[in-house]
Parts: structure tokens; sequence; C-alpha cells
């Protein structure tokens, strides 16, 4: 950019040489990587010799292949202004970019000897946080270390040496030191030598679970007593017919299936995750995450097959299931519903038997099983599908089942739980998926009762007495 304004930037030529051009990996190169420092420093002439004197600069020269040259940092071709947002020694990007890509490597710092902590410390930092924020205030790396000057703490030289460390962090807080010697700084609670944080960290790890563990069995303990008695109240009561036992087993299938599906779908997707590592410790020895959600989706199509041949043989859970078809009066209700929550009715609806709501979760359990079974047997098969389709069709199916997946858990924890759990009427739970009855009364108040069915056309009667 700077050669194409005019401002004497430099060219192919200046660093790659004129007519004695060699491969990057040859010694006589000048873009050999121990050259690299030289054929910068042709015009960078006072950088290259701060740069010879630093740790990188020292390193280099004793030939320490890992050590940082001028294009590790700064890049090669796009080589861009510090004040550029792309740049990679940009002040938000020096820590997350230029710095941590040699210090937060494993194998760099094991085969060196380097601080394995210092990138991770620096993060989890106020330093470190704000600038992940987007802070362009705030330390960076360079702000402590230098940029082309850096030099180990035991040098006397080094911004971060014990008897500078005051004057640098002087630069954003006044007096910093002036009563105490600062510390050690890239510090972690973990860290035993820093021993008043390392047993304050440990007093919270031991009191944190037993606070929150003692008031979490003290409310489970009252949420217990207080729906048992609940409970008994209405079972007191007269109780309506909600739930045959046939569809209460329908339901517990299809509820440990679900979730099941969902623990062990969403581990493969966020194996790092606490709640995944369970089952994501066992994949070493046995695929246990994969068996499972195979399994969990086998039950989940025997509940889908029991529920058609229940309905198959049953004429009376078909005569119940029209209550389930969508009706234009599910509009009607929805709408009046909306406009009481709104202020805009004073008058509460009552609702029909199968109201919109109970619609809802119906048809989305019927629409999502039916999209995850056929991708979900898709992506099972996988051998069967690259043999017989185009890979194209994976990579649909793998989209579809894991949008969806979102779609349908997000839609049981919204919809489905408000319905049955936090809906205050309903508070603590719907019981009719354990009972399969509801309270006559509180039923009566809030549902409509079902339009009758039209009674059978009367028989005629044939000579002799017999019906036609």
């Amino acid at each position: 950019m700077a050669l194409a304004d005019g401002q004497g930037g430099a060219s192919c030529a200046d660093c790659h040489g004129a007519h004695a051009i060699f491969r990057g990996a040859d010694p006589r190169s000048n873009i050999f990587r121990f050259r690299v420092p030289d054929t910068c420093g042709r015009c960078h002439t006072e950088i290259r010799r701060t740069y010879g004197e630093s740790v990188h600069g020292q390193a280099i020269a004793r030939g320490v292949t890992g050590a940082a040259v001028c294009t590790d940092c700064h890049g090669e071709h796009a080589v861009l202004s510090p004040a550029d947002r792309a740049s990679p020694v940009y002040s938000a990007n020096v820590s997350t970019e230029a710095c941590s890509r040699c210090h937060a490597d494993e194998r760099l710092n094991a085969r060196y000897n380097l601080p394995a902590d210092r990138v991770l410390s620096y993060q989890e930092s106020y330093h470190g946080l704000s600038a992940r924020a987007g802070s362009l205030r705030v330390a960076n790396c360079a702000s402590c270390h230098g940029v082309h000057n850096i030099l180990p703490s035991s040098d006397p030289r080094s911004t971060v040496a014990p008897a500078n460390l005051a004057a640098t962090c002087g630069k954003c807080h006044p007096g910093a030191g002036t009563r105490f010697a600062i510390g050690p700084v890239h510090t972690s609670p973990e860290d035993a030598s820093n021993r008043a944080v390392y047993w304050i960290r440990w007093f919270y790890l031991i009191l944190i679970p037993a606070t929150v563990g003692f008031m979490f069995l003290h409310n489970l303990l009252d949420l217990i007593k207080k729906a048992r008695l609940r409970f008994l109240a209405q079972r007191s009561r007269p109780q309506l017919l909600r739930m045959t036992l046939n569809e209460r087993w329908q339901h517990l299938l299809l509820l440990v299936s679900f979730f099941v599906l969902v623990w062990t779908g969403f581990a493969l997707r966020y194996p790092e995750s606490f709640w995944a590592q369970p089952i994501v410790a066992w994949e070493e020895r046995w695929p246990a995450r994969a068996w499972l959600h195979r399994g969990a989706a086998v039950v989940m199509l025997a509940a889908a097959a029991l529920h058609l041949l229940y309905l198959a043989t049953n004429p009376a859970a078909r005569r119940r299931w029209r209550n389930f078809l969508p009706r234009w009066a599910d509009w009607t209700e929805f709408r009046q519903r909306l406009a009481f929550n709104l202020g805009l009715r004073q008058t509460l609806p009552r609702l029909s038997e199968m109201s919109y709501v109970e619609k809802v979760e119906y048809w989305a359990v019927v629409w999502g099983t039916a999209l995850m079974a056929l991708t979900g047997l898709v992506l099972w098969s996988t051998d069967f599908a690259l043999r017989n389709l185009t890979k194209w069709v994976l990579d649909v199916a793998a989209v579809i089942h894991y949008y969806e997946a979102i779609l349908a858990t997000l839609a049981i924890v919204v919809w489905h739980f408000y319905s049955v759990l936090f809906d205050p009427d309903q508070y603590p739970m719907e019981w009719t998926w354990i009972t399969g009855t509801t309270d006559a009364e509180h039923w009566s108040a809030r549902r409509k009762p079902a339009a009758p069915e039209a009674p059978p056309p009367p028989r005629k009667e044939k000579e002799g007495g017999a019906e036609e």
C-alpha cells in the first residue's frame, strides 16, 4: 500500500532479491527464516538492532527455529499498519493473534521449556477479559513486555524485571508499587505458590456446594411437601380421565427417549461441555454416546409405532384423536387469549377440550419425530447413503437434524414445560401424565365442552323384525 501511494514501501525485489532468488527453505534466500530479521533490517535499521538484543533475536542468533521473527508477528505479504484493525499487531489483536500463536502452543512450550500458562492466565485476568470484550485501552502483552525490545524478566533492562515492574505498571496505574513491591503477575488461583489466593479458592470450592446444596435440599423438601398436599387435595375432588394407561406409557417412552437423544446428540456437538463429560469419558473405551443415541432413537420410533397401532385398533382413541385436528375455532381462541393477556379483553376465554395449545404440542411432535427419524436414519446408514446417494443428501440431513434438534428442545422447554410445570394454574405440575386424570371442576371452569357428535340415523326394520 505504501509503495502504491509513492511512500517508498518495500517491493518484491527488496525482500526476495533481484537475480539471486531462492526458495524460502534455502539458507541462501533473503527470506530464509534466520535471515528474515536482516532482510527487514535493511529498511528498519533501528528496529533490527533492538530486535537483535531481544529474547527472540538472541534465540534466532543461536539457531532456535521456534523463535519469532518479523514475519511471525507482522505477516509476510499482507503487512499492515499497527493502526489497521486487520493487522495481527493491532492493539486488540496482539494478545489473541500475534503472541498467543506461539505462547499458547503446547508443543512449543514443552520443546523450549516455556511457561505453559501465560496466555491462559492473561485471558482470565481483568486485562484479558476486557480485551476479549473489545476494549482498546486495556493492557495487552506488548504493553508490559514491550514490542521489539522483549527481554527475559531476569534481565535488568527488561520492562518486567522486578525492579522495573512498578514503572511498567505505573504507565497506566500511577503510584503502583509505591508502598509494596508488586508480586507475581501471571498467577492463577490453582497455583499453590500464591498461598492466600490458593486457599481462598479452596475455601469457596467447599463453601459454595455446601451452601447451595443446603438451600437446594431445603427448598426441595418444601416443594415435595407442598406438592404432595396439593396432589392429595386435588385427588379428593372429582376427577376427569384425560389420558389412558396406554397413552401414559406412550408419553413415558417419548419423554425418556427424547431427553436421552437431546443429551447424547448435543454431546457430539459440544464434547467439551461439563454436562457432556459423563458420557464422553467413555469414548476411548466404548462408543457409549453413539449406542445410547441410537438406542433412544429406536425407543422413540417404537413409541411412534405404538401410537399408530393404538389409533388403528382403538375406536374410542380415534374419536378422541379427531379433537386434535385443526379448526377455525383454534384461531379464534388464540386471538381471544392473546387479547386477554394484553389487556384488550376483560374476560378470560374458555378453551376447547383440545385447545390450540395441545394441538401445537401434538403436531410439533408428529412433525419433529418424522423429520428427525428420516434424517437420523440417513446419518445412521452413512455407508449405504454414500453408495447410493450423493454426499449432498448427507450434508442436508446433517444440517436439518442439528437445527431441528435445537428447535425441538427449545419448543419443549418454552412451550410444553410452561403448560405442564410453570403455568400458575398448574404449578408445581400437571399430574395428568402420571395419574391420567385432572380436576374435573377446575377443568370444566376453563374448558368448553366438546361439540356433541351427531346421533346415528335410526335403523329401519325389515319385514319380520330384522334390522337393516
